[in-house]
């Protein structure tokens, strides 16, 4: 495989921001697609993102930045999406060129609203992209640790073994180590479903719950996790590798976890609507919340057993106390 092929990134949040910087201990030249003018502006005068991770420096003559979806989109041979999912598809209706070629790499741990699919089987389904064409980024990971370059480990999925190795060496420095893994879809619904399980843990706190309930509750997740992604698409895994289990753990349990912080505060009584406000940072696993639980009924009799995603889904979407949503959950666990 060509070590020449360039690689952009789509998005301006504190992951994508991540992302670049890998790239950039491996890389020339890094694509960078922010709908931001200022931020980019920012950049090229002020060497760091304002918006996030900002004591993270760059070189400007080592990134290709722009708000025009297009240009990136033509620039780049692998486009690593880490645009949030509820916003993917009002990004992608911009597209005016071709994606027929093109590597998909998603970094993005949502379900896409508007087609009710993960990532990955949205672009399959809607752009025609093959499989071998698509990978996953997933975890455990947080952009802040990235930041301060302290060691992290991430997986990268791909039916094609050789592809998901080439974007991992593009990914590896002293900091960052890489796995490789060919279940792109298990790995997808799994970070998008332990964002889910980790405002659970954040609702927890909120409410007053302590450490031992929090093992209780992620132990119940993990198996919880299983039992969904193996509905969704059945194949041998370990759900106890790091891109599973691991990926889970860090989101339910770090205060950098926003997802987390997000549950936290509707556990300590704010509506959904003043925690977002008051966060700077989307909690996907909020719109992840609706898709999963709603992706699992269509099932009918053949859905996953799901306590505490239902659990969560009462409490964000149809105004139910949390106080009393948990004392019942607390009777399902074990």
């Amino acid at each position: 495989m060509s070590k020449n092929k360039t690689f952009a990134v789509f998005g301006g949040g504190s992951w994508a921001t991540a992302i670049v910087k890998m790239l950039c201990e491996n890389l020339d030249e890094v694509g960078w697609y922010m709908r931001s003018t200022y931020a980019i502006e920012h950049i090229k005068k002020e060497d760091h993102n304002p918006n996030y991770l900002s004591s993270v420096e760059f070189k400007p003559q080592q990134l290709k930045l722009s708000n025009d979806i297009n240009e990136m989109v033509s620039y780049a041979d692998y486009l690593i999406f880490v645009i949030p999912s509820a916003f993917l598809h009002e990004e992608l209706e911009k597209l005016t060129v071709s994606l027929k070629g093109k590597n998909i790499v998603s970094a993005i741990k949502g379900i896409v609203p508007e087609s009710s699919l993960i990532v990955g089987d949205h672009f399959y389904t809607n752009y025609n992209i093959p499989l071998k064409d698509i990978a996953v980024i997933t975890g455990p990971c947080h952009a802040e640790e990235v930041a301060l370059e302290r060691l992290s480990y991430l997986t990268i999925a791909c039916a094609d073994e050789e592809k998901a190795e080439f974007i991992a060496t593009k990914l590896r420095s002293d900091y960052i180590k890489c796995s490789t893994s060919d279940d792109i879809m298990g790995t997808e619904y799994a970070a998008m479903l332990k964002n889910i399980y980790a405002i659970a843990a954040g609702i927890a706190r909120g409410l007053g719950y302590g450490d031992n309930f929090q093992s209780v509750l992620m132990s119940n997740a993990i198996r919880e996790m299983k039992r969904y992604v193996k509905k969704v698409h059945k194949m041998k895994r370990d759900i106890n590798d790091s891109a599973y289990l691991g990926d889970l753990l860090v989101t339910g349990y770090s205060t950098f976890s926003r997802n987390r912080m997000f549950g936290t505060m509707i556990g300590k009584g704010y509506t959904v609507k003043s925690a977002q406000l008051e966060m700077s940072m989307i909690a996907e696993g909020y719109y992840a919340t609706k898709s999963a639980h709603e992706l699992n009924e269509k099932r009918g009799k053949k859905k996953a057993k799901t306590p505490i995603i239902n659990a969560v889904y009462e409490i964000l979407y149809e105004n139910k106390e949390p106080k009393k949503v948990f004392q019942k959950l607390t009777e399902k666990l074990n």
